[in-house]
């Protein structure tokens, strides 16, 4: 039994959340997950306010169910010129294989949202009914504005420390995410040392350790776990991974075609595609962090997100030659458990199905 009644309170049908993930998902993907009773998420991170503004008006226009919109609170990196330039000259013999050269310079392409006040600004007037941080947290006033606008506020945290800091701040929800989940770690400062806790570790520890309702997230690809994660406390799960099949993202061939394949089996966290750790399937960037790239092994690399730069100029190279090779094909550790190219919505009731199975096989144990 819950005790928050967070899905009560968000007005959805079932405990299930379709994770924003950055790049991949789509305001159809979002609407039709929220439309079929779940809350279907974007992230306008890489965006600034106007394009923020038209992918939210994009969403609504397709929905009138609840949604989430994520954001980015991250410590912005500190540009390194010489560092920068080393990086490039690295990676020059790739772009080269591809008949093009390096960017003349990398740029911080994902602004943080913590000072971004034109970007907040389009969350108060656009009022999403959820609206999460991943990094961090902004500050007491943002917070404010965005609950005044009638937005519930998600953050993740990696650790109760982190939980703490979220219920401190007036937070409404934690996303707990484990070390399985795909994409980038939450951790807020990754200079820290990350315990790495799993799903699992974490959502117990943040059930017992706050008093905010929590989202399980990490490696959770079907019915029987969100079911699993509900009876360890979890007010709801969120799955990203699962979805990235969906004809609705914005995943390209060669991302599908992993997520299929042998790369699924093998996800690997490395910061050098990005600057910060984050999970992808084995990719050329992968054996390159494990030093089995014939560029040779890696001993230093920009700061987030300006690293990210330089791969997307790598990423684009090589897919114009037809080269997916070096996507930054992000996914968890339940990516062998991926359905295939089914549609979002048929996706979502077969979780539902599943759930109740689950929940009823668990009943008729006791």
């Amino acid at each position: 039994m819950s005790k928050h009644n967070l899905i009560k309170r968000l007005g959805l049908q079932h405990p299930i959340i379709q994770a924003p993930m950055a790049g991949t998902a789509t305001p159809a993907l979002a609407a039709a997950v929220s439309n079929a009773g779940g809350l279907g998420s974007i992230s306008i991170a890489n965006f600034d306010a106007p394009t923020a503004r038209k992918n939210i008006q994009a969403l609504k226009a397709l929905t009138d169910k609840p949604f989430n919109i994520n954001v980015f609170v991250h410590v912005e990196g500190v540009h390194d010129a010489a560092r920068e330039s080393a990086w490039l000259d690295f990676l020059r013999p790739e772009f080269e294989r591809y008949g093009a050269a390096p960017p003349a310079e990398i740029k911080n392409i994902m602004p943080t949202f913590y000072a971004n006040e034109a970007v907040a600004q389009v969350l108060v007037e656009e009022r999403p009914p959820v609206v999460s941080f991943h990094f961090g947290i902004p500050p007491p006033a943002t917070i404010k504005a965005l609950k005044d606008a009638g937005s519930v506020l998600f953050a993740t945290a990696t650790s109760v420390a982190e939980g703490k800091l979220l219920e401190a701040a007036g937070i409404d929800a934690i996303v707990a995410q484990g070390v399985e989940a795909g994409g980038h770690r939450g951790v807020m400062d990754p200079a820290a040392p990350d315990d790495e806790l799993t799903t699992a570790a974490l959502t117990r520890q943040l059930v017992k350790h706050t008093g905010l309702p929590v989202i399980a997230a990490g490696g959770i690809m079907d019915g029987a776990g969100i079911a699993a994660y509900l009876d360890l406390g979890a007010e709801a799960a969120q799955l990203g991974t699962a979805f990235i099949a969906c004809p609705e993202s914005a995943a390209d061939d060669g991302y599908r075609a992993a997520l299929g394949g042998d790369p699924a089996f093998h996800t690997r966290l490395v910061p050098i595609i990005s600057g910060r750790a984050a999970r992808s399937m084995t990719t050329n960037w992968v054996k390159l962090a494990q030093g089995e790239h014939a560029l040779g092994p890696v001993t230093d690399f920009p700061a987030y997100p300006i690293a990210y730069d330089a791969a997307k100029a790598l990423i684009a190279a090589a897919k114009a030659k037809g080269d997916f090779g070096w996507g930054a094909y992000w996914a968890g550790q339940g990516a062998p458990l991926s359905r295939g190219k089914v549609p979002a919505a048929e996706l979502y009731a077969q979780l539902v199905a599943e759930l109740t199975a689950a929940r009823q096989a668990s009943a008729s144990k006791l």
